[in-house]
């Protein structure tokens, strides 16, 4: 067994405007899995996390929302920790950037720097909402890409040919805020100099910190030269004020990694653990990020030559991961593949997506995917089939037939050695956080003990005469073989191991208990520990996702590529005839107690009343909407929601938000009318 180790595990802060998807789902389990592997081996593993609470989109959702940044960042914060709990991710300690050790932390870093001569100020020209009267940040401003024309581009980069840009260049901008055009407006700003450390970064990068293929990639900034990173943002800004520079805001991105530190220090004061030992310059203790490939830039260039440069130690790992698609495709809305943590768990087993994603992850930054119909297969197949079937093919004997006791030997005992012999191939497999090469190498020893019950077939030896003895070493043998492959997939399955252990009746399965197996051990009665992945459950879910109609709007975490939905598959004339198109007059609209995004509306259709959920909250208030004209699909199957029965669909386009329009018809029209 190897030195204990102290280890300081993180992932990426999520945006704190937003609901947790499963695309973000990849990165915490994945960290989750290596941060319970490594307690599972008896070292010191801490998991922080924060909610990523400052900066613009932020204070937009709130005055959209007509509460207080603090209140909307609780509220998301209080769904952020319960959608973690119930997929089993094992925070130590989930805090907020939002607090006073951010505060605290975020200046004695930025003094440090300063009076280190790594920080400078100069006046540039930015893009300013003469509407709202502030400066905008790059992401809220759209118009022409200044490079290949493609319209309602991003201020910082074109999504069609892939330029980036300043904002300023854009043709025909428009602020996102409130669609005025922008004008440019001189301001003060604070930069980091980022290219003081220039020489250190490189020997950084070259030192096995990330993988190859990120470091390679960060270089690219350095052939150039490293430019100065804007540090500051102009009032107004939520987040924290920079000392000495009234009406100057940190830069969300500086405080946010700074949030990981803070996390820990709030644990500390919790705990009486010590600070320094994890931070300090000269820590021997381990400091590992997992993050998604879109913020490698963030946290292997800016945050490495922040920490050295304030004097703090700097990571010894960042591992980067891919996205998530969705039957190959980016998560869509329309297809249903959408897919909200919390949608997920109102219809299947945690469990299963952290196998799932276990089984797919590699150490490397490419994509996966979540095929729906390889999920349910394989869950059913692995799991169920294979290592669930283990226990209940064993245990009905030793219960019925033997009191609960196992025998006093294993009847194979070089096939049991062969089990607990792979323990450091698989080991170091996780640590590698070569996860799916661990599950195949778990599986096919699961494999090797249904093939070993196979051969003796306890079922038929339990009819013959003098054979009661076979059979229950057999089948205390069998269960013997199944504690190991629990223990090798606790990291990953802790729900099923803690059912296990409960049926083993077994002290907490650790790495080193496999050495010594059960006998002459009475065992509890055995319950299913895992059901079948059932395909209704899985259409459910995917229909349910289709009524979030309004997409997660400025999610700079995500850690999965949105869609913008495709369009589908082509139908012809005779479908699209089908469709019956009815002006309807709104008599009623109401809020939905627990809804986020809808309305429900009451629709007159010309002398039948309609009622409809609307995924249109964002962009109207009820009161404005009765009265009012718009169109509907008539002829649209009722489809039962949790918050009732929903029959039809208005009709409406925009890119979100608040904008989102009503498609209204002719003031002449009347209810009932038909729309051709």
């Amino acid at each position: 067994m190897p030195e204990t180790r102290k280890i300081l595990v993180t992932s990426a802060l999520p945006y704190a405007n937003g609901p947790i998807h499963l695309g973000h789902l990849v990165e915490y389990i994945q960290t989750d899995i290596w941060a319970r592997f490594q307690r599972l081996r008896g070292h010191e593993c801490i998991y922080v996390c924060a909610d990523d609470a400052h900066g613009t989109p932020i204070m937009l959702r709130a005055q959209q929302d007509g509460i207080t940044p603090e209140q909307l960042i609780e509220k998301i914060g209080q769904e952020h920790r319960e959608d973690f709990a119930d997929f089993h991710i094992a925070f130590d300690n989930y805090y907020s950037t939002h607090s006073e050790e951010n505060r605290e932390l975020s200046e004695t870093i930025y003094r440090r720097l300063r009076d280190g001569g790594h920080i400078t100020t100069r006046t540039i020209t930015q893009a300013y909402d003469p509407e709202k009267e502030m400066f905008l940040p790059d992401r809220f401003i759209k118009g022409t890409c200044p490079k290949c024309g493609a319209e309602d581009q991003y201020g910082d980069n074109c999504e069609v040919c892939g330029s980036t840009y300043d904002p300023t260049e854009l043709i025909n901008p428009r602020s996102v805020v409130s669609g005025a055009t922008p004008v440019e407006k001189d301001s003060e700003q604070y930069f980091f100099k980022l290219g003081d450390f220039q020489d250190w970064l490189l020997k950084w990068l070259d030192s096995g910190h990330t993988q190859s293929e990120i470091a390679n990639k960060q270089k690219e900034w350095f052939e150039q030269g490293l430019q100065d990173w804007d540090i500051s943002r102009n009032a107004p800004y939520w987040g924290f004020e920079i000392p000495d520079a009234p009406g100057k805001y940190f830069y969300v991105w500086l405080d946010a990694p700074i949030g990981y530190m803070a996390s820990f220090k709030n644990l500390c004061e919790k705990t009486g653990r010590d600070f320094d030992e994890f931070w300090a310059a000269d820590s021997k203790a381990e400091l590992v990020h997992f993050i998604g490939k879109d913020i490698a830039r963030f946290h292997t260039l800016f945050w490495p030559a922040v920490l050295y440069g304030a004097g703090f130690r700097t990571p010894t790992a960042v591992w980067c991961h891919g996205f998530l698609t969705v039957d190959g495709q980016k998560m869509s809305k329309s297809r249903g593949t959408f897919i909200m943590a919390r949608t997920y768990l109102e219809y299947l087993n945690p469990e299963y997506l952290r196998y799932y994603f276990a089984a797919k992850l590699g150490d490397g930054i490419d994509d996966i995917d979540l095929n729906l119909e390889d999920f349910s297969a394989r869950v059913n197949s692995d799991l169920v089939g294979k290592v669930v079937n283990i226990a209940s093919r064993c245990a009905g004997f030793i219960n019925k037939r033997f009191d609960g006791n196992l025998s006093e030997q294993i009847s194979e005992p070089k096939l049991y050695e062969e089990f607990v012999a792979a323990s450091d191939s698989i080991a170091n497999k996780y640590e590698a956080r070569e996860y799916s090469h661990a599950m195949r190498e778990i599986m096919g020893l699961a494999d090797r003990a249904n093939q070993y019950i196979d051969e003796h077939k306890p079922w038929v030896l339990i009819k013959q005469a003098g054979e009661e003895k076979t059979v229950h070493d057999v089948c205390s043998t069998g269960l013997n073989l199944f504690r190991v492959l629990i223990t090798y997939l606790k990291p990953v399955l802790p729900k099923l191991a803690a059912d296990a252990e409960a049926f083993l009746n077994a002290d907490e399965l650790n790495w080193n208990s496999i050495c010594t197996p059960l006998v002459a051990h009475k065992i509890n009665p055995f319950k299913p520990l895992m059901t079948r992945v059932e395909q209704d459950k899985i259409d459910a879910m995917t229909e349910a996702s289709k009524d979030n109609l309004a997409a997660v709007e400025n999610d700079k975490t995500i850690s999965g590529p949105l869609a913008d939905d495709p369009i589908s598959e082509e139908i012809n004339f005779d479908d699209f005839a089908k469709i019956d198109l009815r002006i309807a007059k709104i008599i009623k609209a109401e809020h939905v107690e627990g809804a986020d995004k809808l309305l429900q509306l009451t629709l007159d259709i010309g002398g039948e009343n309609r009622n409809v959920f609307a995924g249109i909250k964002s962009a109207y208030h009820p009161e404005d909407l009765e009265g009012k004209l718009t169109v509907m699909v008539a002829n649209l199957a009722p489809r039962k929601m949790r918050f009732g029965l929903s029959e039809g669909m208005v009709l409406a386009a925009g890119p979100g938000g608040k904008d989102l329009f009503i498609l209204n018809p002719d003031e002449g029209a009347q209810p009932g009318m038909r729309v051709k």
